[in-house]
């Protein structure tokens, strides 16, 4: 539903006050053209915004909306491909999707933004199969703001009893805090209510909780190829790229161009700024290629205190025992040690600056999808580049 926020105040059929149901992906199973978390919305006229399917669904989807707005009854619905005719009701991609169907009450997208005029980041919907009368969607500043007190009454609200009873404040209150994490998290999520386990004590429902946070951030500190080379590999899977190095002679726009920053300050200053003006979090990477113990001693030793992602540096595994006895001369807890990723990257044999920012790009993708650690330098021994005997050994191209 996020993505639709910007087009709705727009939209002809909210202008007119027209009454609108949602359509939300809630379940996929094999290939899908849309995630979970898709919405469209349909108009009791029949006008749409947005899409499921590229149009395999959508006119089913269309006239469920419809019938859900005469009758007032939310619906789940099942499509998925059918061999007698790849164009009937169903899914040419041949996977299958759950749609949640709902109707909104009158009020809740009479506007897109929250009451202070900024735009919501952050969104709860209450995907249940009941005619219950409170509110289907609450609209977020952000993540943090959902384990507020002042999230907790319109929480409440959406998840009251037919007589209009709220659940127990305890139960709402952790329950706020459940989805305060999980919007922190990013994306698209649901938490299932009701039935046994631990949240028995409220209404059968599905809480669907969506987030749009800023890219994660990529730090890579020190202005030289490999540096250069990594930030088009970060680059490329989507990270906000910020090159920092103090000396002002190396780090330029204009010879790090990729970066969407570069930072001419002391490495440790600069992400002790950045850690006290709340601008990290756990999916920040910090990748050091410095080579230079005056500046990466003092970085990693703050470092590794942070709540991030990755924590890499660059080096020979001499270079690696010596930083370890560094950081262990200056105060550092072994324990703390144990999750630097030092030698950085998997274990490729790479050589070049591109095949290190592959190498570093690869142990950051395996260890953030928590993927096995055998590969990853940081847990293994023997020489880090290809030898000639190894890359002798290897196979001729063929050729063409």
């Amino acid at each position: 539903m996020l993505e639709l926020l910007a087009a709705m105040t727009a939209w002809p059929p909210l202008q007119r006050h027209r009454r609108i149901a949602a359509a939300t992906i809630v379940h996929i199973a094999g290939s899908a053209p849309s995630p979970v978390g898709a919405t469209m919305l349909v108009s009791d006229d029949g006008e749409v915004l947005g899409s499921l399917s590229g149009g395999c669904v959508e006119g089913a989807v269309v006239e469920a909306a419809r019938e859900a707005l005469e009758t007032g009854m939310p619906r789940r619905i099942r499509f998925c491909y059918t061999d007698q005719d790849a164009f009937a009701v169903g899914l040419s991609c041949g996977g299958t999707i759950d749609v949640h169907v709902r109707p909104l009450l009158r009020g809740e997208l009479d506007t897109a933004c929250l009451p202070d005029g900024g735009a919501p980041n952050a969104m709860v919907s209450r995907l249940g199969t009941d005619a219950s009368r409170g509110p289907s969607m609450l609209l977020a500043p952000g993540a943090q703001w959902l384990g507020t007190d002042a999230a907790r009454a319109p929480l409440a609200g959406m998840l009251a009893d037919d007589a209009g009873n709220p659940p127990p404040a305890a139960r709402v209150r952790a329950l706020s805090l459940r989805l305060e994490a999980l919007a922190a998290a990013g994306g698209t999520s649901l938490l299932e209510l009701g039935g046994t386990g631990e949240w028995c004590e409220l209404p059968a429902t599905t809480m669907l909780v969506e987030s749009r946070l800023p890219a994660p951030r990529f730090l890579i500190f020190g202005a030289n190829d490999f540096g250069e080379a990594m930030i088009r590999q970060a680059s490329l899977l989507g990270y906000a790229v910020t090159l920092c190095d103090p000396r002002p002679a190396f780090a330029t726009q204009a010879r790090f161009a990729a970066a969407g920053e570069v930072v001419t300050e002391w490495p440790h200053r600069y992400l002790r700024r950045e850690a006290a003006a709340g601008r990290l979090d756990r999916r920040t990477v910090v990748c050091v290629l410095a080579h230079d113990p005056k500046f990466e001693t003092p970085l990693l030793e703050f470092a590794l205190t942070l709540d991030v992602a990755y924590i890499g540096a660059l080096g020979s595994r001499l270079s690696h025992a010596k930083r370890v006895d560094a950081l262990l001369e200056s105060g550092v807890d072994a324990e703390l040690l144990a999750t630097l990723h030092s030698p950085i990257g998997l274990d490729l044999g790479a050589g070049t600056p591109a095949e290190v920012a592959i190498s570093i790009a690869a142990g950051v993708i395996a260890h953030r999808n928590g993927r096995s650690s055998q590969a990853q330098l940081s847990r293994g021994g023997g020489a880090i580049h290809a030898t000639r005997q190894s890359r002798a050994a290897s196979p001729d191209p063929v050729p063409a």
